[in-house]
């Protein structure tokens, strides 16, 4: 592709991203779809997030991704903010307006993208979350809004738990996330659950860790997701399959959150035959840096 006055800039904000996988996906998408757009990753200092906003839409970006640790802090910084992102309280994707940018968050609708790529079903299903941070926040609502019966939020501090429910269950105005202490799983109710690894425990390097170590507790798990895609098989995922669970990994939700962020910027959708072509050339890219 030739750049020239013509080309759009899109671009990741967030402090790292020297290791960021984005710019595979979104210079994938434009080439493949003959856009004349280039997607750049910046690195900004903290306190500088206000002006890095501003400076984007001075500068006409078309939008902007946002990542940690920024999620939250960008918002005071935005013209419009979308009700699901609003919710959550995090945004992910910057949309340009007339007026500044729009706030959407698209990690966890690329979470359930991915999961119904896998034939995973939340509708109904009865979950274990673990963790209470801001991943494991935006997957409750998640689970809340496409109706999941039960959701047992497992944290090591209650007290975070219990405020994380307590929040989804009023703004989602269902009583379907039930906050636990970590240590208290034995307690699960004895059945097989959709299980949601949302806490960095076992993010590369510290491959060799799980949140809960015991084999028992993976024996109520039918199918583990971890939000983690590096390593390709975490010590969750290698538990979960142990006991005969099926596993998966986080890279299409990574690739599905930055799809629907394209298909926001350029109002336009990609096929399931390229979101598939990029997510061969993920893989392909885990396994020369792994």
């Amino acid at each position: 592709m030739e750049i020239n006055g013509y080309t759009r800039t899109c671009g990741l904000m967030g402090n790292p991203v020297e290791h960021t996988m984005s710019p595979l996906i979104h210079n994938t998408l434009a080439k493949k779809l003959c856009h004349n757009l280039v997607y750049i990753p910046f690195h900004v200092e903290q306190g500088k997030e206000a002006d890095a906003v501003k400076g984007a839409f001075a500068l006409n970006f078309l939008g902007l991704n946002v990542t940690v640790p920024y999620k939250s802090k960008v918002m005071d910084s935005l013209t419009e903010i979308d009700e699901l992102a609003e919710k959550i309280g995090a945004v992910n994707t910057l949309v340009r307006t007339p007026n500044g940018f729009k706030g959407y968050n698209t990690d966890m609708l690329g979470l359930y993208r991915a999961m119904c790529s896998e034939g995973i079903q939340i509708e109904g299903e009865d979950v274990i979350l673990l963790g209470a941070g801001g991943a494991a926040r935006a997957v409750a609502f998640l689970c809340a809004s496409k109706n999941a019966a039960r959701v047992y939020l497992l944290n090591r501090s209650k007290d975070k738990a219990e405020a994380v429910a307590k929040e989804v269950n009023e703004k989602s105005g269902r009583d379907c996330i039930y906050p636990m202490a970590l240590d208290d799983y034995r307690s699960l109710p004895d059945k097989k659950f959709l299980a949601v690894q949302a806490t960095s425990v076992g993010l590369y390097p510290d491959a060799d860790r799980a949140v809960i170590e015991d084999e028992e507790f993976y024996r109520k798990i039918h199918t583990g997701y971890d939000l983690i895609y590096r390593p390709c098989e975490t010590k969750f995922m290698a538990l979960t399959k142990k006991q005969r669970g099926s596993a998966f990994h986080g890279l299409k939700m990574l690739l599905y959150q930055g799809i629907i962020a394209y298909e926001l910027w350029n109002k336009l959708s990609v096929s399931e035959e390229m979101a598939l072509e990029v997510y061969c050339m993920l893989q392909e890219k885990m396994e020369i840096n792994v």
